[in-house]
């Protein structure tokens, strides 16, 4: 287990779990700051809901960003060399 390959093996599952982790943590910070923002003002409730939809976006694609990556040097099309 002491090669590049079997650390890559072990280290790629666990660097996706924690950017999923992590990028769900900051989904549930948004979504919960976005609703306490239109509990406390609610005619401005369609200009928060859209910011916040688009922020989520961006959380979301970091996590895919590192999906491909995992999968990139999953597949070897990246090697350490």
């Amino acid at each position: 287990m002491g090669t590049p390959q079997g650390i890559l093996a072990l280290a790629l599952p666990l660097a996706l779990a924690l950017a999923a982790m992590f990028c769900a943590l900051g989904l549930s910070k948004a979504v919960a700051a976005a609703m306490e923002a239109i509990a406390r003002q609610p005619e401005a409730g369609q200009q928060i809901q859209a910011a916040m939809i688009i922020g989520c976006g961006f959380i979301e694609a970091l996590t895919i960003y590192a999906l491909v990556v995992v999968l990139l040097f999953g597949f070897g099309i990246i090697s350490l060399h």
